[in-house]
């Protein structure tokens, strides 16, 4: 099993009414509060798209976070996908 500490980078994928309703900006304050570096992007069909790196543990918050039916608008689901960090990332932006 891997080090929970090891850097890792978190892609998801959030389906549902996410667009057009602070979605972006929760996520971003979701993810400065956990140290991790990324984005979150509208994407064309609808959904948004998260990729965060940093430590496996506090990736894995952000996905909770995303999943918890707190965030504005309404989640109906979120793939995910994990891999090695590409780095190059500062902060975390909206786009």
């Amino acid at each position: 099993m891997a080090d929970a500490t090891e850097v890792t980078r978190l892609t998801a994928w959030v389906h549902g009414a996410v667009q057009g309703v602070g979605f972006r900006w929760w996520t971003r304050s979701r993810a400065l509060e956990l140290g991790l570096a990324g984005s979150a992007t509208n994407l064309s069909d609808g959904r948004v798209q998260v990729v965060a790196e940093g430590p496996r543990t506090n990736c894995e918050r952000l996905l909770t976070v995303l999943r918890s039916g707190g965030s504005p608008g309404r989640v109906d689901h979120v793939a995910e996908r994990w891999s090695e960090p590409k780095g190059g990332l500062t902060g975390f932006v909206e786009r």
